[in-house]
């Protein structure tokens, strides 16, 4: 059966809904004025959060093929072969124990201390490890992965080449977290503002991880299960290692190095197998 939605459309379709559901709750959050640590603001935040997930889910709903094929790309753990496994789990902290590693180099010593700071907790009380884990699975990775990758990204692929695509996706993704910057205490994107370095910084390094999430999924027979523990590992690291600007900035540059590499992979115009079996099912 063909998907309802076409293709080409559907990735457009899809930010709409995506935008208006985040969008509805978290502006309200900011002009109501709500902390994002109140009772009220947390569930502002995460019901914004699951925009990107209903509109996914909404979307591959209106199509049996299309549908089928959405949610055996969530389960299927056969599509991630051991090595791109095991790249999955590493990369992010790899990418930022470099990072760390510049930044000490360069003289800023109370990085490790902070960092040793931040592990101190889970060390002290092990049992608080699993609510750490589940609330960076539900803050992003899951809700998120759900559409980012999950339906949009091949629709973008149906139409543009891989590199294109995943830039489209990444500049919509950034500007999709916007109106957390005017959230109280929604920290650290509360406190470093629209228009801060951070800010900047962070707009960057999402739409460079867009470029290589997607070099992923391409390579995981789109699996959005390699997206959503990709995601996850890479919040993950963040919150325990990211303590400073310096680490923040090197971070970033290292995943701008990474989304060039993987643009030089693909090549200018290059169409991945997966991304072409796409096309062709469309």
């Amino acid at each position: 059966m063909s998907p309802i939605v076409p293709a080409r459309s559907g990735a457009w379709l899809f930010f709409g809904l995506a935008f208006g559901w985040t969008w509805l709750f978290w502006i309200l959050a900011a002009i109501l004025n709500i902390s994002a640590q109140a009772p009220s603001g947390r569930v502002l935040v995460v019901g914004g959060l699951l925009g990107p997930m209903l509109a996914g889910i909404g979307l591959a709903s209106l199509g049996g093929e299309s549908r089928r094929d959405y949610w055996k790309r969530v389960v299927d753990g056969r599509r991630i072969p051991t090595c791109w496994l095991a790249a999955i789990l590493l990369f992010a902290p790899c990418l930022m124990a470099l990072a760390i590693l510049v930044d000490v180099a360069a003289g800023n010593e109370a990085t490790l201390a902070a960092i040793t700071g931040r592990a101190a907790p889970f060390v002290a009380a092990p049992w608080t490890l699993a609510p750490f884990l589940l609330r960076v699975l539900v803050y992003g990775p899951l809700p998120e992965e759900l559409g980012w990758r999950g339906y949009a990204l091949d629709r973008l692929q149906a139409a543009h080449e891989p590199l294109a695509a995943s830039l489209i996706l990444g500049a919509v993704w950034a500007a999709w977290h916007l109106p957390l910057f005017f959230i109280r205490d929604m920290n650290p994107h509360y406190s470093h503002g629209v228009g801060s370095a951070w800010f900047w910084l962070f707009m960057a390094q999402v739409v460079a991880a867009a470029v290589v999430y997607s070099f992923v999924f391409n390579n995981t027979g789109r699996s959005t299960l390699a997206a959503i523990i990709f995601h996850f590992m890479s919040n993950m690291t963040v919150e325990l290692t990211n303590v400073t600007d310096a680490t923040n900035l090197y971070a970033t540059l290292l995943w701008i190095a990474a989304a060039v590499a993987v643009a030089s992979l693909w090549g200018a115009g290059a169409v991945t197998p997966a991304s072409a079996s796409v096309s062709a099912k469309r």
